[in-house]
């Protein structure tokens, strides 16, 4: 049972409390977290809102997705599962 959503179209100003605002009123907020840019520590756009239970997910997509929210249509649907990446590499020094 999947209650994470994926929420993207954020204003880059948009905080986690403000993203968690905007879901309440759909049922209850387990948490919100917009991802932040780490060099310029300002929203990327998205974030992720996990919901109480699987009804409540459901119907803040029904009504969330493809609204508009400080003048950006927002997409909201079922977060999908975070894909193992492979490990960086590069940026230290080697020898030649």
């Amino acid at each position: 049972m999947n209650k994470k959503l994926y929420v993207g179209g954020l204003s880059y100003t948009v905080t986690d409390s403000q993203l968690q605002q905007l879901f309440a009123s759909h049922g209850t907020v387990e948490s919100a977290k917009v991802v932040m840019d780490r060099d310029t520590d300002r929203s990327r756009g998205f974030g992720f809102v996990e919901m109480g239970t699987q009804e409540e997910a459901e119907k803040a997509i029904t009504a969330l997705n493809g609204t508009q929210h400080e003048g950006r249509s927002l997409t909201v649907n079922l977060s999908k599962p975070r894909e193992d990446r492979p490990a960086r590499s590069g940026g230290g020094y080697r020898d030649r």
